[in-house]
């Protein structure tokens, strides 16, 4: 299961009415579990209301509303817990009853183990997770934007797939920028595949590969005889992409007289190959991509100004995967199924310490680093889940070392004490997650109790 941060315990809700029983449980797992603790079904809910939890620990038979009703109340949720049923009166009709009513497991309380019963929660844990990941991935992919090869749920990739929707079915010029591995090639291709032309020719040039001798013929062919070695006619991509998509990746890297001719066939859709005077059309659509800034390039002198404007019709940019965290996990595991597939491996998912790792990287190659990442890791797992082991040394840091960068960064900018700068951070967490303590310590990679501990001794219990 992933999706913790490193020193953060499963929320764990124990509902008993007998206060031995609870305060027994409580002692017993609190190493391993941050426990919250309610005597009735009604207590419990209105914890529930108020805190998400990972686990709920309840008893059967209580004063009030019983443990089948608690479970019913907490499954209806946006956010349900896993729910394991405790009772004195095992049977198999209860045990039945507590999977009709949609518990993960139960247990009897006469032969109960504090051991057997840890390994039961972090097996349903685990089990909920993978079954949260597939399912989330499955939507991502196939439901929620049908944009094949883009995957992700945060509001910056949120943005750029709005924008493709919107110009997808247009004959519009697109120009994508950002870093290099931030996916442009990926973007460019999904635009072809949403447009009207999905059924014509994809035909991609990389115009950093090319010399600018021979871009030009390239891009659009030559004649017999039109230069040394040219022994046969030749048509270029332009030709070979009729009715379909042209996608030109670092575009900033043509030669001028390149760009004197793209700049004709952009406002007119004609050229000429090579060796020939003749005037050819062609209905091609042009979707470009760079790393470098056009702009600056154009008050440098180095690209033309009205080739820029005639490419910057629609600009895309896409933000490295450092500003968009939140789609590596669904990244992450899209990239596992694919090369499981590839190498005939059994591996499913990625553990929580490797999926906190993959967080913790700053990621400066961005979804091509990932990717190959994920392919390293797969090829070295030898079990059904990624573990820290399996990934690239360079991503086996240190618990914690992003939220310790962090505040060795606010000291180096603006001279704050250790801490002060630790004060900001709980703020800042505390702010961006509307005052929700759970999810706060979830951001700063601590408890929920240490959290709490912050926050009084910074004096910030009147935050909301």
């Amino acid at each position: 299961m992933w999706g913790r941060l490193e020193g953060v315990s499963p929320t764990l809700l124990i509902v008993d009415d007998e206060k031995t029983t609870r305060e027994g449980l409580r002692a017993a797992l609190e190493d391993r579990f941050d426990v919250y603790l309610a005597e009735s079904a009604e207590a419990a809910r209105a914890l529930l209301e108020k805190e998400s939890f990972d686990v709920l620990l309840t008893d059967l038979r209580m004063t009030g509303e019983d443990g089948f009703q608690l479970i019913d109340r907490a499954k209806a949720m946006p956010k349900p817990p896993v729910c394991i049923l405790m009772t004195a009166y095992g049977s198999e009709d209860v045990a039945v009853e507590a999977m009709k009513r949609g518990a993960d497991d139960y247990i009897a309380k006469g032969r109960l183990k504090i051991d057997e019963l840890e390994l039961r929660i972090q097996r349903a844990l685990k089990r909920r997770g993978l079954e949260s990941e597939n399912r989330q991935l499955h939507e991502r992919l196939d439901q929620k934007y049908g944009m094949p090869g883009l995957v992700g749920s945060s509001p910056a990739l949120g943005e750029v797939m709005e924008v493709i929707r919107q110009v997808a079915p247009t004959r519009t010029t697109v120009l994508i920028t950002g870093e290099s591995g931030t996916g442009k090639e990926v973007v460019a291709k999904t635009i072809h595949q949403l447009s009207t032309r999905s059924r014509g020719p994809w035909v991609a040039v990389h115009c950093a590969g090319l010399p600018a001798a021979l871009l030009e013929s390239e891009l659009f062919g030559h004649e017999k005889g039109a230069f040394t070695g040219a022994h046969e006619r030749r048509p270029g991509r332009v030709e070979l992409a009729q009715g379909g998509t042209l996608f030109l990746d670092e575009i900033g890297e043509i030669d001028a007289t390149t760009q004197v001719k793209l700049l004709r066939f952009l406002g007119e859709r004609t050229f000429e190959r090579l060796g020939s005077g003749k005037t050819l059309t062609a209905d091609v659509r042009l979707v470009a991509a760079t790393n470098k800034d056009l702009a600056a390039m154009v008050k440098a002198g180095t690209f033309r100004e009205d080739l820029y404007f005639r490419l910057a019709v629609v600009p895309l940019h896409l933000p490295p995967l450092r500003e968009r965290v939140a789609d590596i996990p669904a990244l992450a595991l899209a990239f596992v199924q694919e090369f499981a597939r590839e190498n005939g491996k059994k591996v499913k998912g990625v553990e929580t310490a490797a999926m906190e790792a993959l967080l913790r990287h700053r990621w400066p190659g961005n979804v091509r680093e990932l990717r190959t990442a994920m392919e390293h890791a797969v090829v070295l797992c030898r079990g059904e889940m990624v573990g820290v082991k399996d990934l690239p040394a360079a991503l086996r840091a240190a618990p914690g070392e992003a939220v310790v960068q962090e505040a060795r960064e606010k000291i180096a900018a603006g001279g704050l004490s250790w801490k002060e700068a630790e004060r900001q951070l709980v703020i800042h967490a505390l702010e961006a997650c509307d005052g929700n303590r759970t999810e706060a310590a979830k951001k700063l990679g601590i408890s929920r109790r240490t959290l709490h501990r912050k926050i009084h001794q910074f004096g910030l219990e009147e935050m909301k």
